[in-house]
Parts: C-alpha cells; sequence; structure tokens
C-alpha cells in the first residue's frame, strides 16, 4: 500500500524536462479542460545516481551489502524521528529476498517484549501522505476521486514527481525505502499486474487472472485522465520543472507506480474523504498482513497510531489486518495468500436466459427477492452449502417451462421453491456439471498443486499463484460435493432431470 515499484531507471531520476509548461489561469481550467498535446514525446530512460536503486537486469544478481542495507533502514527511522516521530516499540529489520536479484526486504519488528493494547508508533500527520496534503485543497481532492481518478493514481503522481527532485525531496528517505521494498509483500512477491504473461498463465483458470487484466485496463483509463491532476491542481505542480504527467512518465513508469501505492496504502476509518487513503511511514509494506489479526492503524486528530491486539516477543515481526479481503484481492494488491483467511471466496455469475419467452417474468420475480437478471453469487470458504442453498431458487426460476408453474410462482411472494423432483434434478446436475467444468479449467490438480508446493525450489510468483489456485479448487470441491448430497437427499436420486430449454446460464 505505498509506492514500492517506483523503482525503474526512469521513474525516479532526478531528470529536467528540457521546456516548462505554461500555467493556465484558474478561471480558464473551471470552464474547460485544457487541451492536450496531440503526439506524446517518449523520453529515454536515463541512469540513475548512485544513490538511486537500479532495476536489475534478469541476469544480474548485485546486491546492496547487507552493512548497507540496514544503514538505510536506520536512515529512515531517523529521518522519522527528526521529524517528529515520538519514542516507539518497533525497530526495522531484514529478511533475504526469494529472488537473489532483489535487496532484503525490511519489516517492523517489536524492538521489546510487548503485550497486547500497547500502543507501538505514533506516526504524525506531518509524515503522513494524503490527498489533501498532496492537492493543498480538500474540496479539489474530493472532487477528482468523485470522478475518474482514484485517490491511488492521485498519489502514485505525486510520489513519481517527488522522485524526480531526488535528494530536495522532504519524502527521500521515505521513497527511498518504498523504492527498495519494490511493491513487494512479505513473500517478496509482487503484484499480479507486474507479471509477464508467462508468469500470468500460472494463474489459468483462475477468475483473478481476469480480473488482473481488468484491473490493468482501469490503470490505463486513469493514466490517460492523469494531465486533469496537473490542470486542476496547478498551485501544487508548479514547483516541478517536468512536463505535464502522459508526457514525463510513460504508461509502464505510472502502471508500476500505481501498484506501488495500491500495496500500500492504508484505508483509514473515520477521517473525511480526503484522508481516507494514506501513506505511512512504518506502515506497509514494512508491517506484515493478517486476515485474522484485529490490530489496526488508526487515525487520530494529530497523528496515525498502531496498537497491538496480541503479545509479541523482541523481534517478532509485528503484523495488522488486511481487513474482509478474499485471497484473489490479497494477491492482486499486496502479492500474498493467506491460507487462514476466513474471508476467502469465489464467485459464481449466473443470468437468465435473455431468449426464454418468459424472460420478463422471471425477471419480475427474480427483482421481487433481491436478486437480478444477471446475479454475482458469492461462495464464502467453510459455506459452501450455504451458497448452494441460496443458488437454488434462483436456478429454479430460470427452469421453469410449464405456464402453470410460472403462474403458480408469480403468484407466490417468496423464493422460488422445490416443484418437482425432476425438475429439482435438472437443476442439481447442471451445478454439477458447472463444477466440473470449473475443475476441468484449471491445468492441474489439487493433488499436483500439493506437490509443487512441497518443492521448496518453487519460483516465489508461482508459489503464491498455485496457493491460490488450490485453495479455490478446494471451495469448488466442497460445492461439488454439497451438490452431491443434496441429489442424494431427493426422494428417488435415481430420476430423470425435467427438460428445461431455457436453464439459466452459469458463466465458467
Amino acid at each position: 500500500m505505498v509506492v514500492a515499484h517506483l523503482l525503474t531507471p526512469c521513474l525516479f531520476s532526478p531528470v529536467h524536462s528540457p521546456r516548462r509548461l505554461s500555467r493556465l489561469p484558474a478561471f480558464r481550467v473551471q470552464r474547460r479542460r485544457a487541451p492536450l498535446v496531440a503526439s506524446r514525446r517518449q523520453k529515454p530512460c536515463l541512469a540513475c545516481g548512485a544513490d538511486t536503486l537500479v532495476a536489475r537486469s534478469e541476469g544480474s544478481s548485485q546486491v546492496l551489502p547487507s552493512d548497507k542495507v540496514r544503514a538505510e533502514g536506520a536512515e529512515l527511522k531517523s529521518w522519522l524521528h527528526q521529524h517528529g516521530l515520538p519514542p516507539c516499540k518497533v525497530d526495522l529489520k531484514e529478511r533475504p529476498s526469494h529472488d537473489g536479484k532483489h535487496r532484503p526486504i525490511h519489516y517492523v519488528a517489536a524492538s521489546e517484549d510487548l503485550q497486547a493494547g500497547d500502543l507501538v508508533f505514533s506516526v504524525p500527520n506531518s509524515l503522513v501522505v494524503t490527498l489533501d496534503r498532496v492537492l493543498g485543497n480538500e474540496t479539489i481532492a474530493e472532487l477528482l476521486t468523485t470522478n475518474k481518478l482514484s485517490e491511488l493514481a492521485c498519489l502514485a503522481l505525486y510520489l513519481m514527481y517527488e522522485k524526480k527532485q531526488g535528494k530536495k525531496s522532504f519524502w527521500y528517505p521515505f521513497i527511498r525505502e518504498l523504492d527498495r521494498q519494490r511493491g513487494r509483500g512479505q513473500l517478496a512477491v509482487e503484484s499480479p499486474l507486474l507479471w509477464s504473461e508467462s508468469e500470468l498463465a500460472y494463474l489459468d483458470g483462475s477468475h483473478t487472472k481476469a480480473e488482473v487484466l481488468g484491473r490493468e485496463e482501469g490503470i490505463k483509463r486513469e493514466y490517460n485522465e492523469l494531465d486533469t491532476v496537473w490542470f486542476m491542481a496547478g498551485s501544487l505542480f508548479q514547483q516541478y520543472p517536468f512536463d505535464i504527467p502522459t508526457e514525463a512518465f510513460p504508461f509502464e513508469i505510472f502502471k508500476q507506480a500505481f501498484v506501488a501505492v495500491q500495496s500500500c496504502v492504508v484505508h483509514l476509518q473515520k477521517v473525511t474523504l480526503a484522508r481516507r487513503f494514506a501513506l505511512v511511514p512504518l506502515g506497509p509494506p514494512l508491517l506484515a498482513y493478517k486476515s485474522n489479526c484485529k490490530a489496526m492503524l488508526t487515525a487520530t486528530d494529530t497523528s496515525v497510531q498502531l496498537v497491538v491486539d496480541c503479545p509479541y516477543k523482541a523481534g517478532d515481526p509485528i503484523v495488522v489486518w488486511c481487513g474482509p479481503q478474499p485471497n484473489s484481492r490479497l494477491l492482486l494488491n499486496y502479492g500474498f495468500v493467506d491460507e487462514d483467511n476466513p474471508y476467502d471466496r469465489i464467485l459464481i455469475e449466473a443470468s437468465l436466459n435473455t431468449e426464454d419467452p418468459q424472460y420478463q417474468e422471471k425477471r419480475m420475480v427474480a427483482q421481487r427477492n433481491g436478486k437480478l437478471s444477471v446475479q454475482t453469487f458469492l461462495v464464502h470458504v467453510g459455506r459452501e452449502k450455504e451458497a448452494i442453498l441460496e443458488m437454488l431458487p434462483y436456478l429454479r426460476l430460470g427452469c421453469i417451462s410449464n405456464a402453470a408453474d410460472m403462474h403458480s410462482v408469480i403468484s407466490s411472494q417468496g423464493p422460488t421453491c422445490l416443484l418437482s423432483p425432476c425438475m429439482e434434478r435438472a437443476v442439481l446436475d447442471q451445478l454439477v456439471n458447472y463444477f466440473e467444468a470449473r475443475l476441468v479449467a484449471y491445468p492441474t490438480t489439487l493433488i499436483e498443486d500439493e506437490d509443487m508446493l512441497a518443492d521448496c525450489n518453487l519460483d516465489p510468483k508461482k508459489r503464491v499463484a498455485v496457493q491460490l489456485v488450490k485453495l479455490e479448487k478446494k471451495m469448488i470441491h466442497a460445492c461439488l460435493q454439497a451438490t452431491y448430497d443434496f441429489i442424494h437427499e431427493l426422494p428417488d436420486d435415481t430420476i430423470s432431470p425435467c427438460p428445461a430449454p431455457f436453464m439459466p446460464q452459469l458463466k465458467i
């Protein structure tokens, strides 16, 4: 959740543009958006200074000496104390990266034995990056983020310009730490948004792959709107002698910065809209995430604090709650999968058949019962049977072809109940076929997944991908078993299914 992947040679090189864009008067910006330059110039990447982390080539194994890495961590903490961080009960420690080409991961650890309820640090607001502070105007901040640009895009843009200033930037020690982290979580794996096409193939069969591609399209749309920030918040960007955003930064550089912010940003509660997303030194990715933890970063009038929810021994890594997110979102945002995630889930999309002559009547009944003509059902881990029970009335409705049965359903007030054993068998058979088709879509079986995870030399990206699809398959298998259980509960489980020419469609 902060800018960890601002770390390519282009992104934060202290390179000055050969020209400075003239600023438009404020009243003109309000009337219309300034025209953009038709043809964007692509600036060449220049070598970074010695103090800036350079993205390594694939064959390179160069890493900084561990004493220098530790010194950088100490420098960040020293900078924080110098600018108002009160004495705290944490240290920055390091663990090696899975990839020898990358630098070790820093993490926040207890500097002394802690008890539940201890306040471990309190970062003053002056050291927290939020949108109202970035744009200098809360009204503009809310306008931007309720229109076409997210908070993440604005924060990423701000840090990209700040990095171009090099050591002149107030945030230089913080940005350098984010660079070093490379947007990696505690497993040292980047978001799939930064994976190659061959690496994305690890997610074949999972709906997460489509989600990754959809998120990338969303980032592209935000990139195309970046110049809006420049023109609407002109007073902020006057201090930067660089081109407008889409000329200063190619899309790939912005995507890296966006993903880094996404992996590090903290969602604060009970604050104004312009402060709800914050980049907090000592926060993620230095803090590890856990799905069943209760500790959270909380905002006060003057600071962002962390109170731990359990005892820690000196040296133990500190963990915080990541919110109620499924593993697909944890992988997409933070590059890790939590095998003990109580919020894990898969999605099943069902839709009424639009070619059905009774489509409009069925649509009306579905809406009356709180469902849509295209309905997404959530299957939560450990509650697969409940999810099937929720789906059955919708699927029964879609399978009806008899006019008398349809009239009976329209006359009733509740969800569609079991109409006949043969119709119920048709519905359950459709579910069986659907779950089996989803399992076949994966290139590996559960047993093969377990075998791969037992290999300690498995590529880290492939490891988290295999963890994800393994957990998805377990939920699908549980759904399949629940469906078979319902079939066995029929009065006669050998009965043939009724014809259902316009069955609902289930998206594989």
